[in-house]
């Protein structure tokens, strides 16, 4: 006999898994260069030559003990003091070291913030759209999740549908800013009022509303506007973040906790998820990564191509009269698809070796995310193509 509940996830694979998949099999057939695989998230760019600088005279200089062995279990208290010093200068916080524990990346991070501060049956919100790896990370921790129907005119927070969903039973809310798939970044007004809306619950209640903001894309933003901080606007938040998309490190897995310095039992919290880690599997992200974003944790690779690719699409999707909201940032758009079901209109793309990505999973049925992490060159070869696909399949748009 084997674990049922996993068994039956072999059953629900991932769309955007799958999609990548039959893109990479295409790409075998006709050559990759000539399929538009605009489904998975993956970094593009390069990381920054002062992380591989700065990898090079670890490896050459540093004691091979201490770049190869198991770190502290909440991670080098160096390197959690000085991601704490540069979250103080960026954005005006108190964090010492004792608030940040070092993860496998945001994944990592959201695993331990779920379980620090709900039980077994205690139920979280989240916003659709919404990053459908959430219900696994939520669910089997032993807490439900309950999505929050989408405001599809700027896919900001839907508040009416969010208090009517925010009972007693929730204990924290998850969100995404800028979000995956919307692209959207939330705006301090809405950031504001969910901050006033969780509070008077709270207190109305009697327990803490946790916010956990998950912040992988906080470095990708686009018009010159800078990401409204979460953790600014309400004490209870813990920060979950990955240096994947910022430093282009997704296979280093990499990231951290980094808990409000007045939530009560902030300290205690860090060290609960060294615990957390022992019952999850999780220990010690390798020191050797720890120890190279602990002298980088100022800096992002170049992620200006990602607002270009962004522009080229914006406009041509506007042009053959999609609607679409320009995004706030990440490497992600969200096109309403030009018939109702986005599966069905994903399928027809195929057909031009177009790869989207339909948003039923995203809890947002008919639309549709491009990923457009991929080099601007090929974005632009795609435009054609794209122009050719609508005009041909719905020449009465």
């Amino acid at each position: 006999m084997i674990a049922k509940t996993y068994k039956d996830m072999l059953s629900a694979k991932s769309v955007i898994r799958q999609l990548s998949e039959f893109a990479t099999a295409r790409g075998a057939e006709i050559g990759y260069e000539n399929v538009f695989d605009f489904s998975l998230g993956n970094p593009s760019v390069p990381v920054p030559a002062a992380f591989t600088d700065t990898m090079i005279k670890l490896l050459k200089e540093s004691n091979p003990i201490d770049l190869h062995g198991y770190s502290q279990s909440l991670g080098i208290p160096s390197v959690r003091a000085k991601i704490a010093a540069s979250l103080n200068q960026r954005f005006g916080m108190d964090y010492t070291q004792d608030h940040i524990f070092m993860t496998a990346g945001a994944a990592g991070a959201i695993a331990h913030a779920l379980r620090c501060v709900t039980e077994p049956g205690d139920e979280v919100l989240t916003f659709a759209p919404f990053f459908p790896e959430y219900n696994p990370y939520v669910n089997l921790s032993g807490a439900v999740l309950k999505v929050v129907p989408p405001n599809t005119e700027n896919f900001q927070i839907n508040f009416e549908a969010f208090e009517q969903m925010l009972t007693k039973k929730v204990m924290a809310v998850l969100i995404n800013t800028p979000n995956n798939p919307s692209g959207i970044a939330y705006s301090e007004e809405t950031i504001k009022k969910l901050a006033a809306v969780l509070t008077e619950k709270s207190k109305e209640f009697g327990h803490e509303i946790y916010i956990i903001s998950d912040e992988p894309y906080r470095e990708i933003t686009f018009d010159g506007n800078e990401i409204v901080y979460v953790s600014n606007y309400y004490d209870y938040t813990l920060s979950c973040y990955s240096y994947s998309k910022s430093l282009s490190l997704p296979g280093e897995r990499i990231g951290y906790v980094a808990i409000h310095p007045k939530c009560p039992y902030a300290k205690e919290m860090v060290v609960m998820c060294g615990q957390i880690s022992r019952g999850i599997g999780h220990n010690c992200p390798a020191s050797i990564i720890q120890l190279a974003v602990g002298e980088t944790c100022g800096l992002t690779a170049d992620l200006s191509v990602y607002e270009t690719n962004m522009n080229l699409l914006y406009d041509v999707l506007i042009d053959l009269g999609f609607t679409v909201v320009r995004p706030g940032g990440t490497f992600y758009i969200f096109p309403k698809a030009l018939e109702e079901d986005a599966k069905i209109f994903c399928e027809k793309a195929l057909k031009y070796d177009l790869v989207f990505v339909p948003a039923d999973t995203f809890g947002c049925p008919g639309y549709f995310r491009i990923a457009y992490c991929i080099d601007t060159e090929k974005v632009k070869r795609s435009i054609p193509v794209i122009r050719k696909f609508v005009e041909t399949e719905y020449p009465n748009r």
